[in-house]
């Protein structure tokens, strides 16, 4: 062999990126594989190629002992290796493996124990320069395909754009980054998305895989990370540090929302971001497939946070809970549905933006429950729940709602305990009302008495008798009810 071969493989590793000494020592197990081929070749050999390109085959002789756990030991990693191919292929191979195969490793023996000997062949011939050809161009193969995984395992979670190679598959669609063809599967694809064939798409890589053929990039469409890459594109003043995106919440195809920082005094982060007449969010938005997008500025206090987040649905009020981490937030009655949004898609991103649990009432729902609350109270260290507070002679609360400003719901019986907690009586002596007075589906119940009809409800001597309208309690509304069959209903006589 002459020094000009050894030279072309190093110009080959130069011009490849390929590591300095791979593709000699391609070359060298080449040679050896050649000379292997030969009749009355020995068992153990070594090739070595020194500076000048000239080569020499050794033969090497091992003590029995040794021998024999160095082929045990080949033999194991020879199983490793095919099991391991077994699993990624998922196919059974019948493979047989012969002793005088194996790659026996006797790096670990020392020297004074191995024997050598110079058998250098006088013509390798065409035999040894076609393996020698074959054994290179795998290496090459291998090495690229080596340097391509230990570049792209780097960059995992980095945006990149890509080539729609193969868009027929909903469920796998290629796209060719250059060097690597990725893929985008479909649990990464963004609903409504049409992927044509020749189109570019930018996509987050989210894993990268070690296979036979070469590294497996897997992008991702869904990922958050897609959208802070697309404003620092767009925005100079997030790519030089000025402006700062501090979280984003993401429904992918739908609706998304980010939170600005700025760490430049005079710098606005939400008009940085939108840009000259939204030209900066409009180039955004448009990568993205008219997926909608709220910029909204952070801030330390929860509460102006939370009511920003929940942007464009103007918030008149929000109390917080730093224990629990709830939120309680007051809407106008008619900013409630854009509040919530569609299907809650807009609560559900203010929530998962700021990391609150929030609760939306309108002022109308929140009002009567402060209302019923603020009255609600009764003795000291009674909860009032909203519920009625009568009990009934099985020792069960009542389980109507309580009227608006009353403690009672509004059957008669219930509304005349009401008037007697007015006139100064304790509810606690009151006796406990019958049952079928007050049961949710059987409001009343007819007592027929010499044709007469009265309430099963108090005893006559715990409701006084009513003189005139004018000792109603004001703030406590009495309805009118008919019993059964049009006879008008009222309290018994005390």
């Amino acid at each position: 062999m002459s020094q000009e071969i050894v030279e072309a493989v190093r110009d080959i590793e130069r011009e490849k990126g390929i590591e300095s000494g791979t593709l000699v020592a391609a070359l060298e197990d080449a040679l050896l594989a050649a000379y292997k081929k030969m009749p009355g070749a020995a068992r153990h050999a070594i090739v070595e190629i020194d500076e000048l390109g000239d080569f020499r085959v050794f033969a090497v002789e091992l003590p029995a002992d040794i021998e024999g756990r160095l082929i045990e030991e080949a033999r194991e990693r020879k199983l490793e290796e095919l099991e391991a191919l077994e699993v990624e292929t998922g196919e059974r191979s019948h493979t047989l493996i012969s002793d005088d195969d194996l790659d026996v490793d006797w790096s670990d023996v020392p020297e004074h124990l191995i024997k050598r000997e110079d058998v250098t062949p006088a013509n390798f011939g065409r035999i040894a320069a076609q393996t020698a050809k074959q054994v290179i161009l795998q290496r090459i193969r291998e090495a690229e395909r080596a340097m391509m995984y230990d570049e792209y395992v780097d960059r995992v979670t980095e945006v990149v754009t890509g080539i729609v190679q193969q868009a027929g598959d909903r469920n796998n669609v290629l796209v060719d980054l250059g060097k690597v063809e990725a893929l985008l599967p479909r649990s990464e694809q963004v609903d409504g998305e049409r992927y044509e064939q020749g189109s570019r798409i930018k996509a987050v890589i989210t894993e990268v895989r070690s296979g036979t053929k070469g590294p497996q990039v897997i992008l991702s469409r869904r990922d958050p990370e897609l959208i802070k890459t697309l404003f620092e594109l767009e925005v100079p003043e997030i790519a030089d540090g000025l402006v700062e995106i501090r979280g984003v919440a993401r429904e992918p195809g739908y609706r998304s929302k980010i939170a600005v920082e700025s760490h430049a005094q005079g710098v606005d982060p939400v008009g940085a971001c939108v840009g000259p007449r939204g030209s900066r969010v409009r180039m955004v938005v448009s990568e993205l497939r008219g997926e909608k997008i709220d910029i909204i500025p952070w801030n330390p206090e929860p509460a102006r946070f939370v009511a920003k987040a929940l942007s464009p649905a103007r918030v008149r009020e929000v109390f917080v809970d730093d224990e629990t981490k709830e939120a309680t937030v007051i809407v106008p009655d008619d900013q409630l549905a854009l509040a919530i949004g569609k299907e809650g898609l807009n609560a559900r991103l203010a929530a998962r933006l700021t990391g609150w649990k929030v609760d939306i009432q309108s002022d109308t729902e929140f009002a009567q429950a402060e209302a019923a609350a603020a009255y609600g109270g009764g003795n000291e260290g009674e909860e009032f729940t909203g519920r009625c507070s009568a009990v009934l002679s099985n020792g069960k609360r009542c389980p109507n709602e309580a009227l608006p400003g009353s403690r009672y719901c509004g059957l008669p019986a219930h509304q005349a305990l009401a008037l007697q907690d007015g006139n100064g009586a304790e509810s606690a002596d009151v006796p406990p009302v019958a049952d079928d007075a007050v049961a949710a589906d059987d409001l009343a119940e007819e007592v027929e008495d010499d044709g007469a009809t009265e309430l099963a409800a108090v005893e006559p001597d715990a409701v006084p008798q009513l003189a005139d309208a004018e000792q109603v309690p004001v703030g406590i509304p009495v309805e009118e009810t008919s019993a059964p069959g049009g006879t008008e209903e009222h309290p018994p006589a005390a």
